[in-house]
């Protein structure tokens, strides 16, 4: 069997459609599905049942879409042990935030573009945040991205951490408990809350926090665009508990540390044995990032 075969059935697997598979390989979609057919009678199994609207794996695929991952990794190594790393080739496909200022993307990028010019970075965003990231990273529909995530939720993926921002609660400047030195959560529970969506990294780690001290909260307004969150607190829409050092200061919002501290923990997050191209763009950003920028 040759690389692109293998190239063409892990597409596949990984966007469990032949045209989404065909659009990522530069491919016609015919050629895919001659590239499937032609695997599947050189491993005497098939691997993918086929459905108008979707694709599943079988057993055997299932089985044979590690190694086939491994498959390419190796080859792609095997080049970089050839070439340099001056010869990587390929795409990272890069899962970030939307609007959170953890990492400085642009310089990132373009650091990365100059020394790995034949590298293509494509960038998407999770509608459930990091929970999202977390699972397209495990399909395979992504190679790295950003995952903020208790550890029991990062099972299966290989984390390279990057900066820890403490919680906060965010209340309007006319708020009962806003001259307070510290807050507990129990002082909040009849509080609104402002937050982002369920799924989000810091939502999960405040809503398993506030059920730890037996909580049960409102949240009534939600935001994907954690920075611009102390506006909707600023406009009396309900207070919030979050990483304060990510959330942008506003006039008429009081920021109180929590009296026992909660800690968001961000990384960079792969599937084990990354391609050398993933490997080298972590190791530049593990070279540029500051928690501050």
């Amino acid at each position: 069997m040759d690389l692109p075969t293998v190239e063409a059935f892990v597409a596949v697997a990984e966007e469990r459609h032949f045209g989404a598979a065909a659009e990522r390989l530069h491919l016609v979609q015919s050629s895919v599905s001659a590239a499937i057919a032609r695997l599947e009678r050189e491993l005497g199994a098939r691997l993918l049942d086929r459905s108008p609207r979707a694709v599943a794996l079988t057993e055997a695929g299932a089985s044979v879409l590690p190694e086939a991952r491994r498959l390419l990794a190796t080859a792609d190594r095997m080049r970089v042990a050839a070439v340099g790393r001056a010869g990587l080739t390929g795409t990272i496909r890069f899962g970030t935030f939307s609007s959170l200022p953890v990492l400085d993307l642009p310089r990132q990028l373009a650091a990365f573009a100059a020394e790995h010019p034949a590298v293509e970075v494509r960038l998407t965003t999770s509608a459930s945040g990091s929970t999202g990231l977390a699972n397209d990273i495990r399909a395979g529909r992504l190679d790295l991205g950003l995952v903020a995530l208790p550890p029991d939720l990062t099972s299966g993926l290989a984390l390279t951490p990057l900066a820890s921002y403490p919680f906060g609660v965010l209340l309007p400047s006319g708020h009962p408990l806003a001259g307070r030195p510290s807050i507990r959560l129990a002082e909040l529970a009849r509080e609104a809350f402002v937050d982002s969506p369920a799924g989000f990294g810091h939502r999960v780690v405040s809503d398993r926090a506030f059920a730890a001290a037996g909580v049960a909260r409102t949240v009534r307004t939600e935001i994907v665009d954690l920075p611009s969150l102390g506006a909707y607190v600023a406009a009396g829409l309900g207070v919030a508990v979050v990483p304060t050092p990510l959330v942008e200061p506003q006039d008429g919002v009081v920021v109180v540390p929590l009296r026992h501290p909660i800690e968001w923990s961000v990384a960079l997050a792969t599937r084990p044995e990354p391609s050398p191209a993933v490997s080298a763009f972590i190791r530049l950003t593990g070279s540029l990032f500051s928690p501050d920028a």
